[in-house]
């Protein structure tokens, strides 16, 4: 088995990025955001962290996150906000995928791919760039024309502090920083 090595760094910036399993379409459902505000609300409380910047797709959510001074246990989070979507509202949204035996094995279910992505972010230019990659992805995968049209994104809070004009990426001429992952 790969042994996955993730930084860890007290206070760190983190870009997220997490996957339903095989790629089901849930997560903008009226459950699916339910589930995942009300598991983001109860994780925050004993485990706090800001969310600098959010979107969330049908099948999978880019975020920004910033652990408080002196923790580093971005995994921990992740694995709490995962398993009580699937505890409190699993049910509730009625996915009838085929559990594998290994996913059996692990008594996981069939909401959440196993792993998430994470980049440890460096620097302001670096959360700059990702900040555009998350607001302009719903445009990149055809869901809307600008991003402003997309309802499930913190694009319209940024807009909202001016810190993005209010026509931003609308042009579609927005370029994105090669070094940022792509989902």
């Amino acid at each position: 088995m790969p042994n996955y090595r993730r930084p860890h760094v007290p206070g760190g910036t983190y870009f997220i990025t997490q996957v339903t399993y095989q790629r089901q379409s849930w997560l903008c459902s009226d459950t699916g955001r339910t589930a995942l505000r009300a598991a983001l609300k109860h994780v925050r409380q004993n485990y706090p962290f800001s969310i600098d910047a959010f979107v969330l797709l049908p099948d999978h959510f880019h975020c920004l996150w910033t652990l408080p001074a002196g923790d580093s246990n971005l995994s921990m989070r992740m694995l709490l906000i995962k398993r009580f979507v699937t505890k409190y509202y699993g049910h509730q949204l009625g996915l009838d995928v085929v559990i594998s035996r290994s996913r059996e094995k692990r008594k996981e279910r069939n909401l959440w791919q196993r792993r998430f992505w994470e980049h440890l972010i460096r620097d302001e230019v670096d959360f700059a760039n990702h900040c555009n990659y998350i607001h302009y992805n719903p445009v990149r995968h055809n869901f809307c024309k600008s991003p402003q049209e997309w309802p499930f994104s913190s694009i319209h809070r940024f807009i909202e502090q001016n810190i993005y004009p209010l026509d931003w990426g609308g042009d579609n001429e927005l370029e994105l920083a090669s070094d940022v992952w792509d989902v």
